[in-house]
């Protein structure tokens, strides 16, 4: 027993050793509030072995519930190493996992066939289309995936179609196409993820003989992730505990409040002041942490303190104070990832390897200037539990549908989108259309006016689609093309109807910024047309030109903006991007990076309305939500910790000028240390001259003012006329063929010498002489 308990710090012996009876002979049951880093695996896997080793349960009596399967393996495997039993009859796995294997053994009682199958979520969306088709709904008034959210939430809530009221028309048909998806699932014999757990939970509440065994044989419920738990699955857990009967189980949930960050999927935080209500556990707080340094850590607890609605632990580690945490201010998007490459630079020359390193960002669609500041570095990166920029559905449509406005004869674009979003154009209309090309000898866009009937009208509607779109962009530059195409394609509204939506149609709007930043990359323009060719100073590859004698010939390279932007794109999408087990920088979400730790970790995007998000920032329960995930991404860190954000940065095709995160307001300032950007004036700095002129400059390493003096000031450019005769003024937009636009921020010198300092969106502060640069006023 002392070699299962020794290395157990006290925290971690208390857990592992709670009593499970109460000074009344009762089932006790425990809440252990397991911070970041504090080794709550390893205090779950010990317990068991305990509860087995001192004869307290049988390996059998035990049911262990996780949410991943990697987790469920995880724990078997400890259990293996640190006791000689057999683990493959325990109940150990997650929640689906569990249930499945339950309806299994009591099928019959379930009402479901022996043979029943499982549908995943994009099987289940197809017998959703099937259906809708079948009953000749209108797709575009009641989309699948709009009804496949409803089911999915309607059941994560224990409801039935007979349980629910409309509250109007709309809501009325989804019940009845809920109904009507019941029925065909049981013709079938098939069931979905949500089906699996709300039919056990049936199972168990209406049959009384099946519920006493189970909650007989399970004398000890243990709960990792408890934070995580919906409404049905903490209903499931407290009705297989036997929570309401004179021999409850004893249950051992393992939980962080502080790390509740998924709220979109259902989990609803409130589940464990719940259990504390309901269960009356005893708590013991894991708050010593073997993953970070002290300022780490500092950091983690001044920021989540802000929250209300917690639990309360402090994290702290013996590892000592460590580097302070990096805080970067950027002028632009652009010079944040510059700055960011840079930085990775260095730390690979010092010997740190790659895949140690790690940057995380609020949104999806912040990954594509990041991860063409990689690829035009050389630098090997991995998009962690997700695709690269150019490689996300919604992209690849979008670059589909641009594609064929260049040139409407590519029957691969044509074939991706014609009927998405869905026009009722289906597989034998397309195949009929393929047969028409091959007897023609034509592009698919071309053979369409051959084909007849209703097919041959659908796909035709498409076309006229594709040819109104080109004569509306004929006379627009590229980012305004590519914005009027997004609005009008029906990819926006087609997202609108999903569940998680938003992140996709933010994606969509960060193509505009992509076009933009090509557009100055380039050295285009502002008014260069996208669809007229003209001569690109670019390194994009392209079939050499020979002339009559076989010489290769000298030409520059001529095509259009858009032809330019699709091949920037197919390069980005097609290269640099790691493979399996290759030594890599690792880009994510931080949603996507709970659970995982490096040595580096890099959290950008740090502005109101970006982090914390826009949708939560008027809502005290989705900001705590969104200080939660912030404090998910500063544990991520091990060693070194960066934080920055930007004064402007480029948003649906404009540069918009953000204050940063309130987040950084609420961090302990002798924790930080202030990396300023060379030439450029830092917003803290400013603050902290104002607050107390003794700080002087605001330094690489200086102390940061308080967040108090910060939260209240705002920068603000003058707009008066400068003294100098050219015309310009301080605070004034203006464009650079090269580095595209910008805002001038001051002068200096006298006319014809005079220079304008400009905050450029993507290259940062410029010092350019206006008698030589070729500014042009916005």
């Amino acid at each position: 027993m002392s070699e299962l308990l020794h290395n157990l710090n006290p925290e971690q012996l208390q857990a592992v050793t709670l009593a499970t009876k109460d000074e009344n002979g009762n089932a006790q049951s425990a809440l252990i509030l397991a911070g970041a880093g504090s080794g709550k695996t390893r205090v779950l896997t010990t317990r068991i072995a305990y509860l087995i080793q001192t004869g307290q349960i049988s390996p059998i009596g035990i049911l262990a519930v996780t949410f991943t399967n990697k987790a469920a393996k995880e724990m078997l495997a400890r259990l293996s190493g640190m006791m000689p039993i057999n683990t493959r009859g325990m109940w150990v796995g997650t929640f689906h996992g569990l249930c499945n294997r339950l309806l299994r053994a009591h099928f019959n009682d379930a009402g479901l066939p022996s043979t029943f199958q499982i549908l995943d979520t994009q099987d289940q969306l197809s017998a959703i289309k099937r259906l809708l088709k079948s009953l000749k709904v209108d797709d575009e008034k009641y989309p699948a995936k709009q009804l496949q959210y409803f089911i999915s939430n309607a059941k994560e809530r224990g409801n039935r179609p007979k349980d629910m009221s409309p509250a109007d028309e709309f809501q009325g048909v989804m019940i009845r196409l809920y109904q009507a998806y019941e029925e065909q699932c049981l013709r079938e014999g098939v069931v979905d993820f949500s089906e699996l757990l709300l039919r056990s939970y049936e199972l168990l509440k209406h049959n009384e003989p099946i519920r006493e065994h189970y909650q007989r044989r399970f004398r000890h419920v243990l709960v990792d992730e408890f934070q995580d738990t919906n409404t049905l699955q903490y209903a499931w857990l407290k009705l297989l505990s036997g929570h309401s009967t004179s021999h409850p189980a004893c249950v051992f949930a393992v939980g962080d409040d502080d790390q509740s960050i998924y709220a979109f999927r259902g989990a609803d935080v409130a589940n464990m002041r719940l259990f504390e209500k309901q269960f009356h556990p005893l708590t013991v707080k894991l708050e010593q942490n073997y993953r970070s340094h002290a300022n780490i850590l500092d950091t983690a607890n001044h920021l989540i303190a802000h929250n209300k609605e917690r639990l309360g632990k402090n994290l702290r580690t013996d590892a000592g104070h460590g580097e302070p945490v990096r805080l970067y201010e950027a002028a632009s998007d652009g010079t944040e990832a510059s700055w960011l490459i840079d930085e990775i630079r260095n730390l690979i020359n010092d010997g740190m390897t790659r895949s140690e390193v790690a940057i995380l960002y609020r949104s999806n669609a912040q990954s594509r200037i990041i991860e063409h500041g990689l690829f035009s570095a050389g630098i090997a990166y991995r998009v962690y539990g997700g695709l690269r920029f150019f490689e996300r559905a919604e992209i690849k449509h979008a670059l589909a549908y641009l594609r064929l406005m260049e040139n409407p004869n590519d029957d691969t674009s044509f074939s991706r989108v014609v009927n998405f979003p869905t026009r009722g154009i289906g597989a034998r209309s397309i195949e009929a259309l393929q047969d028409i090309a091959r007897t023609q000898q034509s592009s698919l866009y071309a053979a369409a006016s051959f084909l007849e009937g209703k097919p041959g009208s659908s796909i035709s509607s498409f076309i006229r689609l594709i040819d109104h779109m080109r004569d509306a962009t004929r006379k627009n530059t590229l980012p305004e093309l590519i914005d009027y195409v997004i609005q009008h394609c029906g990819l926006i509204q087609h997202y609108l109807a999903e569940k998680e939506g938003q992140d996709r149609i933010e994606n969509l709007q960060e193509l505009i910024n992509a076009a933009t930043a090509f557009v100055a990359e380039e050295g285009l323009g502002q008014d260069a047309v996208a669809l007229t060719p003209i001569e690109l100073n670019t390194s994009l590859p392209v079939e050499p030109l020979f002339d009559t004698q076989g010489t290769a010939s000298t030409t520059p390279t001529e095509m259009s903006p858009l032809a330019g932007f699709l091949a920037h794109a197919s390069l980005e999408a097609g290269d640099n991007q790691a493979q399996a087990g290759q030594d890599a920088v690792q880009l994510m979400t931080v949603h996507a990076s709970k659970g995982l730790e490096f040595k580096v970790v890099f959290i950008t995007g740090l502005e109101e309305g970006l982090f914390p998000h826009e949708n939560s920032i008027n809502e005290p329960k989705g900001l705590e939500e969104e200080r939660r995930l912030m404090y998910v991404a500063i544990t991520r860190a091990r060693d070194r910790l960066y934080l920055s954000h930007t004064q402007s940065r480029m948003l649906h095709g404009q540069v918009r000028y953000n204050m940063p995160s309130r987040f950084l307001e609420e961090l302990p300032k002798e924790c930080l240390k202030l990396l300023t950007p060379k030439h450029s004036e830092s917003r803290w700095g400013n603050v902290a001259r104002q607050v107390n002129p003794s700080w002087g400059n605001a330094s690489l390493g200086h102390d940061l003012p308080t967040a108090k003096s910060f939260s209240k000031t705002s920068v603000i450019v003058p707009s008066t006329k400068s003294n100098n005769d050219h015309g310009f003024y301080v605070g004034q937009n203006v464009f650079h063929p090269k580095f595209g636009e910008g805002r001038i921020t001051g002068f200096e010198g006298n006319a014809p010498d005079t220079r304008a300092q400009v905050n450029f969106a993507r290259h940062g502060v410029k010092w350019l002489q206006l008698s030589i640069a070729k500014l042009t006023a916005i």
